[in-house]
């Protein structure tokens, strides 16, 4: 006749409820981590287009400053709706300051499958540089022209 018999490890019925918990917990990481992937790619979709509106209205403007300062022929905000255009961008206003400057505004839209986050806006200014706001070749910050040397 036999012993008693020695309790075994392993699987038993003390841990029958738990079976294929680990796959449940498996897929919640795994859907956490997708939805933080997209999250990202969201993310650098809406920046990518933010740096995209803000190249083009920068060139728009330049462009359009350009003609108020004689340096190209043609209207300053067509010169910069023609720019926008070829940079893939949509004008949303130009303005002609008084001051000699001009101002766009620039939208460009998100692309591929997040086109639904919208569209990035950028404004900029360019145009006639203030008198004084910057100096001449070889002078200091704040020494006016001709004072060179004098205290």
């Amino acid at each position: 006749m036999r012993g008693p018999r020695p309790a075994r490890c392993g699987r038993g019925d003390q841990h029958a409820g738990d079976a294929g918990s680990g796959t449940v917990l498996v897929l919640g990481v795994c859907a956490v981590a997708l939805t933080l992937v997209l999250a990202v790619l969201g993310l650098g979709a809406a920046v990518t287009a933010r740096h995209r509106a803000e190249s083009a209205a920068d060139l728009a403007a330049l462009a359009g400053a350009d003609v108020l300062l004689g340096r190209a022929p043609g209207e300053p905000c067509s010169r910069a709706a023609g720019v926008l255009a070829a940079a893939g961008a949509s004008a949303v206003s130009c303005a002609v300051g008084a001051d000699g400057t001009v101002e766009v505004t620039a939208r460009v839209g998100v692309r591929g499958r997040f086109a639904a986050l919208g569209a990035a806006r950028a404004t900029a200014r360019a145009g006639r540089p203030v008198s004084g706001a910057l100096p001449a070749a070889g002078e200091a910050p704040g020494q006016a022209a001709g004072t060179a040397g004098t205290p």
